[in-house]
């Protein structure tokens, strides 16, 4: 048998974050598969990503200029696609990418993130929906959308999920069961988790700026306690954030692997105070690292921490809640009672070596399945 000809499909490609890590890595996995999108911007995306074959639709220089106001013409990118020619489609986004329409003979598996968090009522990367002036628009729009959303997901013949967090939301929205893969994490287990004496100690915290990221609620707090805090990444937020900090907060703006790597090894400990998030790919990295973790006790943080073993939870977006347990963080970080040796070994199931064997061996298990 020949080998089957597989396309990629991904929602957008605009910013870089968990969801375009894992793509990479299915890219590696078929490395002749073009990879169909909606929207491309290459200065927020990864050399790796660059180097691929994207495709985009007629319309994407519609889409680049109003893309957040565009998102009901979504459904009509995807479904236009033409993917007649691939034995195998892969999807991999939170909305629209599974959406593609398949012949009888493909074989079309999608890598679901989430279902769509603006459509069920999770926070969102931004807060313009919220506006008086936009609700009755984007509530009309996302009851079609809503409704859409449910039908295209019965599309897929197999989806794959991130966590069970996920694979419980996929079950309630769309009624379909998923198979959790865990999304890949490069560990190096040759890391020191020995700090530099000369650095000053401080906390650290990593993502894009976003509403739903929370920056804003820890900045209040370590304002407050005049506590050291370095945050990496850019995003939306980024300006207000700004100007809310004390002299005792520092911005990196955009960071290298290796720059990043140097303020995991260097810092007291993360913070990570996303309420619901899908899986939590960055927590599995300060934790390969052997630093604890305070993170708000929800999502799929649940699945990667251990209380007291890996770092604490806190359960309220409670300013005084937070700031009692980051001094008792605090505490037992310069107490030494968390081991870091424990925490890396935690870690370890997560690696990209089990994501790159899981996915393969599957969508090609279910492919000899199809031509049975």
């Amino acid at each position: 048998m020949n080998s089957p000809k597989v396309a990629i499909v991904h929602d957008y490609l605009v910013q870089y974050g968990g969801a375009e890590t894992t793509l990479e890595y299915i890219c590696d996995i078929f490395p002749n598969a073009p990879v169909y999108t909606s929207v491309y911007n290459p200065k927020n995306l990864s050399e790796k990503l660059n180097k691929k074959h994207i495709i985009t639709p007629k319309m994407e220089s519609l889409f680049n200029l109003l893309p957040k106001h565009l998102t009901f013409l979504m459904p009509i990118v995807f479904e236009n696609f033409d993917l007649s020619e691939f034995d195998i489609i892969i999807s991999s986004g939170t909305a629209y990418a599974k959406s593609v329409l398949t012949k009888p003979n493909q074989l079309h598996i999608a890598y679901v993130h989430t279902p769509p968090r603006f459509l069920y009522g999770y926070s969102v990367e931004s807060t313009n929906r919220n506006k008086w002036y936009y609700k009755p628009v984007v509530s009309y729009l996302d009851h079609y959308l809503k409704i859409w959303d449910y039908v295209v997901a019965q599309r897929p013949n197999f989806i794959l999920t991130n966590s069970y967090n996920t694979k419980k939301r996929i079950e309630k929205f769309y009624n379909r069961d998923a198979k959790v893969i865990y999304p890949p994490i490069k560990l190096d287990n040759n890391i020191s988790s020995k700090k530099d004496p000369l650095i000053e100690p401080y906390y650290f915290m990593h993502g894009r700026l976003s509403a739903y990221k929370n920056f804003d609620f820890v900045i209040s707090a370590f304002n407050l306690l005049d506590i050291p805090l370095v945050i990496s990444g850019t995003g939306s937020e980024e300006s207000r954030l700004k100007k809310m900090a004390g002299k005792n907060i520092t911005f990196l703006g955009r960071t290298s692997e290796k720059q990043k790597n140097t303020y995991f090894n260097n810092c007291l400990g993360f913070i990570f105070p996303v309420v619901e998030e899908d899986f939590g790919m960055v927590v599995v990295e300060a934790m390969s690292h052997g630093k604890p973790v305070l993170a708000h006790k929800s999502g799929g943080v649940k699945e990667i921490m251990r209380e007291n073993t890996d770092g604490l939870f806190f359960e309220n977006l409670s300013l005084d809640e937070f700031i009692g347990k980051v001094k008792i963080f605090d505490e037992k970080i310069r107490r030494n009672e968390f081991n870091p040796e424990e925490i890396k070994k935690q870690t370890l199931k997560f690696d990209e070596k089990n994501f790159i064997s899981e996915f393969k061996n599957f969508v090609y298990e279910k492919w000899e399945a199809h031509n049975a």
